[in-house]
């Protein structure tokens, strides 16, 4: 423990990428965003395919997707706390490549309609798997390499961004969609065994430590609002949930009604988002060691303001674009901030419970202002909604503006244990 604590912190950082944890993360998300962006391609073409464009239809695939996140997001945080991670982990990539299997096998004999569980059943699953993936950053890195590793991490997102449609889209067009399922189980499948390598599970609490569900998800709410910090947070994720959920349906009119031009020319705007996401994420992976995430959030947070204000008001292509290459550049900082932030300000018992507390927060309030944007536009117009959701951006920044100058308090889970 000594020696941990004693090592020269160079020496730690560069070894971020020989630390087997960290390797087995990466490699395991590699292989589950190639199944992720496959998956939802294939069902989105196929969908779309059999039954002629239905919205509704095409609605359900979303539903399938976000509702677990509101259903299972705080029971699964609270199970990750309670169960070994590793286990945990390698055990939700099994059972979503099963699952996926299934759906398969319905496929071939059975109805098209049982595609949308292939959604379904692993969003589930993710909810169990993800929080887990961050008690092993918290338990196995160093304070100094959390933020580092949580720029990788983003980076690996964010370069799917840009090829997870264009490989989705391949796999469905050039195999159908059997095979695109079948590809979908077998990336699970190798997210499993690259999990395989990670160091066996240790204990985290006592055995004789018991309490009840109802006790750990009651004390994960207290904890919460017991530390400022995470609190805070919360009311940052409650605003940028509002303000993306105001535009997240609209960018299409920005095309064609701000800029007059054909809806085919949206993909330039989320092209520009996508190689704006990569930028930022290396650009954090640089500057990590010399930034706050604190710092990272509140600029992240008031340069997609900056750029959602510019997004509703222009008319000139140029602009626009370079308006979404900004946002893009700057969603890294908020997207590693937030991780980092809650990596490093809770206690490794909690990590779970937290990201079930905040993460519905943001993706709520992001799905209510989803609901009523499309009726609003109607009844303001599109640039009241960019600067709408501008405000909310800049609200959310006001609140976490009291940990601006604040440093880390927690050590990691490892060095807890340890002592």
């Amino acid at each position: 423990m000594e020696k941990n604590k004693s090592a020269p912190l160079s020496e730690k950082e560069s070894s971020i990428f020989k630390n087997p944890v960290f390797r087995a993360i990466i490699f395991s998300g590699l292989f589950l965003q190639i199944g992720i962006w496959v998956r939802n391609f294939a069902v989105l073409l196929f969908v779309m395919e059999r039954t002629n464009g239905d919205a509704f239809a095409i609605s359900m695939i979303s539903v399938a997707e976000f509702a677990p996140i509101f259903i299972f997001s705080f029971i699964g945080g609270t199970f990750a706390d309670r169960w070994r991670p590793k286990k945990t982990m390698v055990w939700c990539d099994i059972l979503s490549a099963l699952s996926v299997f299934a759906v398969l096998i319905a496929l071939i004999f059975g109805t098209w309609k049982v595609v949308f569980f292939a959604t379904l059943i692993s969003a589930i699953l993710s909810q169990f798997s993800q929080p887990s993936g961050m008690k092993l950053f918290k338990m196995h890195l160093p304070e100094s390499q959390i933020q580092t590793a949580m720029s990788v991490y983003q980076t690996v997102f964010a370069v799917f961004m840009v090829l997870g449609p264009i490989i989705g889209t391949f796999a469905f067009q050039s195999f159908g969609i059997n095979i695109s399922i079948a590809i979908t189980g077998a990336a699970f499948l190798l997210s499993a065994a690259a999990l395989t390598f990670l160091p066996k599970d240790r204990k985290l609490v006592e055995e004789a430590d018991k309490t009840t569900l109802w006790q750990e998800m009651k004390s994960g709410v207290n904890y919460v609002l017991r530390k400022k910090e995470l609190s805070l947070l919360g009311l940052c994720f409650l605003g940028a949930g509002l303000g993306l959920g105001f535009i997240q349906p609209l960018s299409i009119f920005l095309v064609t009604e701000r800029l007059g031009l054909p809806k085919e020319n949206l993909q330039w705007l989320f092209m520009m988002n996508g190689v704006g996401m990569i930028l930022g994420g290396a650009g954090v992976m640089i500057f990590a060691k010399k930034v706050a995430p604190q710092r990272l959030l509140a600029l992240g947070m008031l340069i997609n303001a900056l750029g959602l204000a510019v997004l509703g008001l222009s008319t000139n292509l140029w602009l626009t674009l370079t308006a979404e290459f900004f946002n893009g550049l700057m969603l890294p900082c908020i997207q590693i901030g937030i991780n980092t932030l809650i990596l490093q300000r809770t206690e490794g018992a909690f990590i779970g419970r937290v990201n079930g507390i905040l993460t519905p927060l943001f993706t709520g309030s992001m799905v209510v202002t989803m609901s009523v944007a499309g009726m609003l536009k109607e009844q303001f117009s599109l640039i009241a909604m960019f600067e709408t959701a501008a405000f909310f951006f800049i609200l959310g920044m006001v609140f976490i503006l009291p940990l601006y100058n604040q440093k880390a308090e927690t050590k990691s889970l490892e060095i807890q244990q340890q002592e």
